[in-house]
């Protein structure tokens, strides 16, 4: 039985020492985790048929590869192309080459 006795020791100290480790690992403060890299949103993006429009917005994949801090000058630029293509179409026409005859 002596045997028995020390193998019944044995296991509650391994138990024990198993419950001390885990109590060590939840009061251990967390190791420090790497944010994400860039990851691209998939977001697809229709074609207006407008040249410049579409340029523009085909310009927001850029920000795909960007951290978070790159995403604003993206979307600055995309937004003030986006504002000049609006306000060109207020313009008014620009004369042809034979309708300034006076």
């Amino acid at each position: 039985m002596t045997d028995e006795a020390a193998e019944t020791r044995a296991e509650a100290r391994s138990a024990g020492t198993a419950e001390a480790g885990a109590e060590a690992a939840a009061q251990a403060p967390a190791e420090p985790v790497e944010p994400a890299g860039p990851a691209a949103l998939g977001v697809v993006r229709t074609p207006t048929g407008h040249a410049g429009v579409d340029a523009h917005l085909a310009r927001l994949a850029d920000a795909d590869h960007l951290g978070a801090d790159g995403h604003v000058e993206v979307y600055e630029d995309v937004h003030r192309g986006l504002r000049e293509a609006l306000t060109a179409l207020d313009a008014p026409p620009l004369p042809g080459p034979y309708e300034n005859r006076s």
